[in-house]
């Protein structure tokens, strides 16, 4: 009868602490939160990005890499091969249009997630990063841009036991950056059953270099998007359950140390910086339990939001772009050129809109 008893015990005490764990978590990921619409003008569905958008980086001349065919566990996607795209925002034609990949890359298991570029001050050389996922592992792969035919040279892979569940990357040289590791654990399991439910601020940032690879800072629930400022003194790092982004400052050693936090509203996913104004652009989930509950009858929305004045002691945190789903679906990165904003989604497409 005791051990009975014991054991009745046992399972209520597990099953409240699972329930609260959920209830925790569907806080974290804004269950109950609803998309009030705020459009912009003159918005209208790039061509040729019908499985995702799910970042987007933008050259000085208003060229823009697009990754797209992202394939992410536990998220909706194609059986479409990844790609990468680029859209040049000085054509009124605004259609993107897919780089020709080298021959010796294994395009069959292409899985792309973030990206970021590098012009090499040298001899204006511009170097292609992209994280890869193939068969749901972790790596970067390194291209050169050939401006002439919009072409991608492969020049090499990039694997390490710290890069073990890299997002995004914000490159620093022509074979150095910063990456962002979204969880604590490599295990599928653990990293996609028991993480979530635990919901504590494990995760990192490495930096990598051929002859120095570390973690330089730590203490995220899910640090995604990173971006570095244009002075390249400070890099922001968005951390998506923590409902914030982060601002750290650049050492000479290459570690990174908090300046602060500041809170943005949403479950933001990559952050775009402006080259002139240093302004920032986030593309967000306003309800990730509807992105993880994925219904098409009741569409993950899409929001972006917008930070001026990062460094000041009250930076202007606005919402510019909010949409239940109807128009985008899981936005996921918002990049300015020009007066127009691109706005990309994780498994959806991409909408170019006016921001004036």
């Amino acid at each position: 009868m005791g051990k009975a008893v014991f054991f009745t015990i046992a399972v209520a005490a597990l099953a409240a602490l699972l329930g609260h764990r959920i209830v925790n978590f569907r806080k974290m990921a804004l269950a109950n939160r609803e998309v009030i619409q705020k459009n912009l003008h003159n918005c209208v569905t790039l061509k040729n990005l019908d499985y995702g958008s799910e970042d987007i980086t933008i050259l000085g001349n208003g060229l823009a890499f697009i990754s797209t065919g992202l394939k992410y566990p536990g998220l909706p996607s194609s059986d479409e091969m990844g790609r990468i795209f680029y859209l040049d925002l000085q054509d009124p034609r605004l259609k993107p249009m897919e780089f020709r990949m080298p021959r010796n890359f294994d395009l069959e298991s292409f899985n792309p997630h973030g990206i970021s570029v590098y012009t090499d001050p040298r001899d204006d050389s511009i170097y292609l990063f992209v994280v890869n996922h193939p068969h749901h592992q972790s790596q970067v792969e390194l291209f050169r841009f050939v401006e002439d035919d919009h072409s991608l040279i492969h020049l090499k892979t990039i694997k390490h036991e710290l890069l073990h569940s890299v997002n995004d990357i914000v490159a620093m040289g022509v074979d150095t950056f910063y990456a962002t590791n979204d969880h604590y654990f490599s295990h599928k399991i653990l990293k996609s059953m028991l993480e979530p439910l635990l919901a504590q601020p494990w995760a990192n940032v490495v930096y990598y270099s051929p002859t120095d690879v570390k973690v330089v800072s730590q203490g995220y629930y899910f640090p995604n998007g990173i971006n570095i400022s244009p002075d390249k003194r400070h890099i922001y790092v968005v951390d998506l359950l923590g409902h914030s982004l982060h601002v750290l400052e650049r050492k000479e050693n290459n570690s990174l140390a908090s300046v602060k936090s500041v809170a943005v509203g949403s479950l933001c996913d990559n952050v775009e910086v402006d080259p002139e104004t240093g302004d920032l652009w986030l593309g967000c989930h306003p309800n990730g339990w509807k992105l993880l509950m994925f219904d098409p009858k009741d569409p993950p929305g899409s929001e972006v939001i917008h930070i001026q004045n990062i460094h000041a002691d009250q930076p202007v945190v606005t919402q510019v772009y909010a949409d239940n789903g109807q128009v985008i679906m899981a936005s996921s990165v918002a990049a300015a050129y020009g007066g127009k904003l691109v706005i990309g989604s994780v498994f959806h497409k991409a909408v170019v809109c006016d921001l004036k």
